[in-house]
């Protein structure tokens, strides 16, 4: 993994709400795998959760996508949240070092 690419992971992570987000699509997504019908991915039900702005969320899922640790797509009016597992994996082998 590249310097400035750990860098700018832990950078989007080191903010509390971005992290907190993060943490919240991470649990969702295993949810949604547990429970096919559950619908946790959605950021709309995260972000109410979190009691954040529209525009705070759109910031912070901005960041957490140029730091490459999630996908966005979008699924009619809502958008769906999926952690990028490669990106994952690469920052727990360095954390492991």
């Amino acid at each position: 993994m590249k310097v400035k690419q750990t860098a700018k992971i832990f950078k989007a992570l080191s903010n509390e709400n971005r992290l907190e987000l993060f943490l919240q699509i991470a649990q969702a997504e295993q949810a949604s795998f547990e429970e096919p019908t559950c619908d946790g991915c959605f950021v709309q039900h995260i972000a109410a959760k979190l009691n954040l702005g529209a525009p705070t969320i759109s910031h912070h899922l901005k960041e957490l996508v140029n730091a490459e640790l999630i996908h966005t797509e979008k699924a009619g009016k809502n958008v769906v949240a999926r952690v990028n597992r490669e990106t994952l994996q690469l920052v727990i082998a360095l954390l492991k070092l």
